[in-house]
């Protein structure tokens, strides 16, 4: 196994940007998306990663984008190193299996949330807010942490460039967005959580939750970006596990802030050092839900 991949190296090329995971370098047309094995929760990122983590992110996102093609357009070149301008095949030793060729598509400053389980922090507003969660919806009385929604629901967020991304309303996301790319990526994500949602029950896998991003091309029209259904963005639960009086089996980044939180950690930089154990068993879960929703090893 090698080492933690934290930060690419490509001096030749055009670095833009070192997001929470993704080195994102600007190769002229197109951009040059690197999934590093960096890990952060609560929007902090750690001092120390998760070997493998990265490709895993990438081949579960090629999967997804090739799945949902039929449902939205989206930001993908190409995954081969081999497609990629010669300047950035120099570097094939660290792009290879975790790098994306994609279109320019200016990120929508709002990330967009599709919960169809009432946890995380959907559960603590619904618990502080009489039914009501900070999206505007009122769902049901009684409801309890990981109870089924009557229907999935879309609750988005800010974008922050620092800090924590902060819950908004449907209402204030369409003020954000305008009215027409409101109503285009609102139901493209609720459509693509429907889809994995319902193809993730046949592998034995609840999908609660799932965060998209969306861009807007020259031409006008709205793609899906980044990353898809990956364990950064989502959560996965054994299926006969996820239940309200169950403690689920999680295969995303829950497992590392379940125990960064048993640490006493204030979610506030700098993020403690995981320990190596942690670390074994995250890249593990990362693995296995590779291998449970693709039914490959990873490559």
């Amino acid at each position: 196994m090698k080492p933690a991949l934290l930060q690419t190296n490509c001096p030749n090329l055009k670095l833009i940007a070192r997001g929470k995971v993704r080195d994102i370098y600007d190769l002229g047309e197109h951009l040059l998306l690197v999934a590093t094995d960096r890990i952060s929760t609560f929007d902090v990122v750690f001092p120390n990663g998760v070997p493998d983590k990265g490709r895993v992110l990438t081949q579960i996102s090629r999967f997804w984008f090739e799945k949902t093609a039929g449902i939205t357009q989206n930001h993908v070149v190409s995954f081969d190193v081999a497609d990629f301008p010669e300047e950035a095949r120099a570097y094939a030793d660290q792009l290879e299996g975790r790098s994306i060729l994609c279109k320019k598509a200016p990120v929508f400053p709002v990330e967009c949330i599709v919960r169809g389980y009432l946890d995380g922090s959907a559960w603590g507003e619904y618990q502080r807010n009489n039914g009501k969660v900070a999206s505007g919806h009122d769902l049901p009385a009684g409801l309890r942490q990981r109870s089924q929604l009557p229907q999935p629901i879309f609750t988005p967020s800010t974008k922050e460039s620092e800090g924590h991304d902060i819950n908004i309303t449907e209402a204030r996301s369409r003020e954000i967005l305008g009215q027409e790319a409101f109503d285009t990526i609102r139901n493209t994500s609720l459509a693509l959580y429907a889809f994995a949602h319902e193809f993730l029950q046949t592998k034995g896998i609840t999908l609660c939750d799932t965060k998209f991003e969306f861009g807007r091309r020259p031409d006008g029209s709205i793609i899906l970006i980044d990353e898809a259904l990956t364990p950064d963005s989502s959560r996965f639960m054994v299926k006969d596990s996820y239940s309200p009086d169950a403690a689920p089996i999680s295969f995303d980044k829950q497992f590392v802030r379940d125990w960064v939180l048993s640490t006493g950690w204030d979610k506030n930089p700098p993020a403690p050092v995981i320990p190596d154990e942690i670390v074994a068993q995250t890249r593990q879960r990362y693995l296995e839900i590779f291998k449970l929703i693709t039914g490959q090893e990873i490559s």
